[in-house]
């Protein structure tokens, strides 16, 4: 167990120094599990190996230079954004993480933007900088161009040059964090009763409900009574981020509570009461977990069964997927929840005729076989970017493909050789473009079209061939209604299937 050098134990003084609560940000494929990872390894949580902890409970505490910080380890920059929408200040600093090979992204831009919604400081992680061919000083270009001016650039944000291969300048990353914490002078009051806000939810299978609280204010013991606008209930089993029994949890320590009456929602501020009756009144909003938009009469639509990990998971990917347009095709959730996928679940998508969608998330035995049986589909993911991608292309195929016209080139008709009822054999040399065997034929006389036909055959020197280009002669066997007349110029298109996009 770390030990809190930060929160210093004090018995008179209300006042003490807290640890810093750090999120990390940046785009999808740029390093921060990476990063994170590297961090965790090697800087002494315990002697307990990671594979050891069988639930994600979305933070965890590393160790350096006698002091701690903690992490808040979420699937992704959208949950710091939802827990942060519920007026939750959960972060002390963000560690933007650009990829030194790659620079600035889209989601770069979403994360900066981020953590200027929620006034916290920057540290940039220039990461991958072993990687052959990077270009540090462009990417600092590109990050002055979206108002971040590092300090080796002449601003004032400041940067480390990282690497989770070779673990380059992760102690200098974790030194900067510090010192920028000490600037924050980050205090709390531990006289006050406890408090702070819910930053992972999840069912756990044998224990009941349970959530990852991250203690902002006083101190939370195991016993208390914790409430949020959802949920409420005793903490019967205090954990820490390792899964090991404590019986208290000082500010910045997450912390697994097991002993809610429901799962709280991920964002939720939450404080300590006397009793659970106190706790029941503070409860005003119990949450349905299906979210949806209203669909339009008529509107094809996609329907899923989605089950994710943790409850923090399935705000964020259900978040994510609804802001897929649904002008075209709506998306609808016949039902969500956390935990694995189960015969139930499959039982309920061949009822709506739906598929089946997993975050970080397995099937059970039964499951799998009653989906083979059925022929259901059922897809998993690790990544949301990849499962949002996924839905997004499934909702594309229930657009009904555009009809697109392509031109491909203009001829003028210089010799009409043969009339035979509806087809014609004419002469004439290409002017932009290309002629095509078996494209359609616009006939314009006098700048006005008069009539369409389709090209059966196509000759150039008298051999059949595929395709005649600007600049040559060719004669083509021609088919429509319109006769076609010397001086008439024939502008030839194809006709193509185009999937349409949302």
């Amino acid at each position: 167990m770390i030990t809190d050098q930060n929160a210093t134990q004090v018995n008179n003084a209300k006042t003490s120094t807290r640890p810093p609560v750090v999120v990390v940000l940046g785009h999808v494929d740029h390093g921060k599990s990476s990063l994170l990872e590297a961090i965790r390894k090697d800087f002494h949580i315990t002697s307990k190996e990671s594979g050891g902890i069988t639930q994600h409970i979305g933070a965890y505490v590393v160790e350096h230079g006698g002091k701690n910080i903690t992490f808040i380890d979420t699937p992704g920059h959208e949950a710091f954004s939802a827990t942060r929408s519920r007026g939750a200040k959960v972060a002390d600093i963000a560690v933007l993480v650009v990829a030194a090979d790659e620079g600035v992204k889209p989601q770069t831009k979403e994360a900066i933007q981020q953590a200027e919604d929620a006034g916290i400081p920057l540290v940039v992680a220039l990461h991958k900088v072993d990687k052959p061919g990077v270009q540090t000083e462009k990417v600092k270009q590109q990050l002055a161009e979206v108002g971040i001016y590092l300090e080796s650039f002449g601003g004032k944000v400041p940067q480390v040059e990282t690497s989770a291969v070779s673990k380059k300048g992760i102690t200098e990353l974790l030194d900067m964090i510090l010192l920028m914490a000490e600037l924050e002078d980050l205090k709390i009051d531990l006289s006050k009763p406890a408090e702070g806000v819910v930053i992972e939810a999840f069912m756990d299978p044998k224990r009941g409900s349970a959530a990852t609280l991250l203690v902002q204010e006083g101190t939370l013991k195991a016993g208390d009574v914790a409430g949020t606008s959802s949920s409420f209930g005793k903490a019967r089993i205090l954990e820490d981020f390792q899964g090991e029994s404590i019986e208290q949890a000082l500010p910045s320590t997450p912390c697994l509570v097991i002993g809610f009456q429901e799962t709280p929602q991920v964002g939720e501020k939450f404080q300590v009461f006397d009793n659970e009756e106190a706790a029941a009144l503070f409860v005003t909003s119990p949450s349905s977990r299906i979210l949806s938009k209203s669909v339009v009469e008529g509107l094809p639509t996609l329907d899923i069964v989605l089950k994710v990990d943790v409850l923090g998971s399935l705000e964020v990917v259900q978040n994510s997927l609804l802001a897929i347009p649904q002008e075209q095709v709506a998306l609808r959730f016949v039902a969500a929840g956390v935990g694995e996928i189960t015969e139930n679940d499959v039982k309920t998508a061949i009822g709506t005729k739906a598929r089946i969608i997993g975050f970080r998330t397995k099937m059970n035995a039964k499951a799998a076989d009653l989906a083979q049986k059925e022929d259901l589909s059922v897809e998993t993911f690790d990544v949301i970017y990849e499962l949002v991608e996924r839905i997004r292309a499934l909702m594309e195929k229930n657009i009904e493909p555009e009809t697109v016209k392509k031109e491909l080139g203009v001829m003028k008709v210089l010799e009409v050789f043969m009339t035979n009822k509806n087809r014609q054999i004419v002469g004439g040399k290409v002017a932009t473009g290309e002629i095509r065997k078996g494209g359609k034929i616009s006939i314009f006389r006098n700048e006005e079209e008069v009539g369409q036909g389709k090209i059966v055959n196509l000759q150039k020197q008298k051999q059949d061939v595929g395709s005649v280009k600007a600049g040559e002669e060719c004669g083509i066997l021609y088919e429509g209604q319109e006769k076609v007349e010397v001086g008439d110029t024939l502008k030839t298109f194809v006709v193509e299937s185009q999937q349409a996009t949302l």
